[in-house]
């Protein structure tokens, strides 16, 4: 359950995507708010938030403390009795592709950001930072219907809308706005990731920087293309949350309903009893996608709808930097979704 509201009918509907401003006016916001105070605190090394992408070997030498283990060679180093580690040099354009799920469940929200409403600032963020360095941007959206429920010539109703990927402002601009008049669902089909992964699998060729912002409510199934995009490019999941989605507040009598099917029950949130079942239900979905995201070899990046982006990037870089300084073994051990992390402490 992830709608704490009342409705009168549980009939799929669309509901008109309220426009909180353009998506001229979200840019400027975030140049604003974000970027200028991520410049100011990272001095413009971005290195460490896309750090690990695709990149051209250069040279050998001796390991030294700190190194990523990941990248020692075996073969000299079995032959020079001295650990050896490969050098790379950056490529110089960096191809990131956003794959956005935009499924009814990810337009919950209890505080005054909604799930959607984040994820569009940090899609927002994540391509200004990207395109002014002179890279390119791309997104595919998945809008949580089934392809066997399109309609033909609505692109709005088709599951997916893939937006070629290109370089400069105006990319960036068209790609907020795009997710902005996607049309909100009352309900749908159950979510089913496998759709916008198989699509980006069979789309994206090159080796790029994947971004993957989803709340991850989704039937089965989804794991093997998780995997499959990991082995073929730098993959990032973004995992966003609200924090009632963990604890019911204690609001009296009120309507749950299943934003992925519609399904209302009536439940008294005083009852100390069903609070503490309702989270740990919570608690024990969570622990589930971990150990789907451990099985996929991937580190979710937990952002919750209350929290500050700034701090939530800088955190990120710091929990990237570890990883890589103590290699793959730490990849999920060091995890970003521990409960109190979940919680925002």
């Amino acid at each position: 359950m992830n709608f704490l509201k009342k409705r009168g009918s549980t009939e799929e509907a669309e509901i008109p995507t309220p426009i909180k401003g353009s998506a001229e006016r979200i840019l400027q916001r975030v140049d604003w708010q974000i970027i200028r105070r991520l410049d100011g605190l990272l001095q413009g090394d971005y290195r460490s938030l896309f750090y690990g992408y695709g990149v051209d070997f250069a040279d050998l030498r001796e390991y030294q403390p700190e190194d990523d283990i990941r990248y020692i060679d075996w073969n000299v180093t079995a032959r020079m009795d001295t650990p050896y580690v490969r050098q790379y040099m950056e490529d110089r354009e960096v191809t990131a592709w956003f794959l956005i799920d935009l499924s009814p469940s990810m337009d919950f929200g209890s505080n005054s950001n909604d799930k959607r409403a984040v994820l569009i600032d940090m899609v927002a963020t994540l391509t200004r930072l990207l395109t002014r360095h002179g890279n390119r941007v791309g997104a595919i959206l998945y809008n949580g219907r089934s392809a066997g429920l399109s309609k033909k010539n609505d692109q709005n109703l088709h599951p997916i809308h893939l937006i070629p990927a290109k370089g400069g402002r105006a990319q960036v601009l068209h790609l907020i706005n795009t997710v902005l008049r996607k049309p909100k669902l009352s309900n749908a089909p159950l979510t089913d990731l496998r759709i916008l992964l198989d699509t980006a699998l069979n789309s994206i060729k090159k080796r790029s920087l994947i971004f993957v912002l989803s709340d991850f409510i989704s039937t089965p199934n989804w794991e093997k293309p998780l995997t499959l995009l990991r082995q073929r490019h730098e993959l990032i999941a973004i995992r966003l949350w609200d924090p009632h989605e963990i604890e019911l507040p204690d609001v009296g009598p009120l309507w749950l309903e299943d934003s992925e099917t519609g399904e209302q029950m009536f439940v008294d949130t005083h009852d100390p009893f069903f609070r503490r079942k309702f989270s740990e239900i919570s608690m024990q979905r969570d622990d589930e996608l971990v150990k789907t995201f451990r099985y996929c070899g991937v580190e979710p990046w937990s952002l919750s709808t209350g929290e500050d982006m700034v701090k939530a990037i800088l955190r990120y870089i710091s929990i990237r930097k570890q990883i890589h300084r103590t290699g793959n073994g730490a990849l999920v051990r060091s995890g970003t979704m521990t409960t109190t992390q979940r919680m925002g402490n």
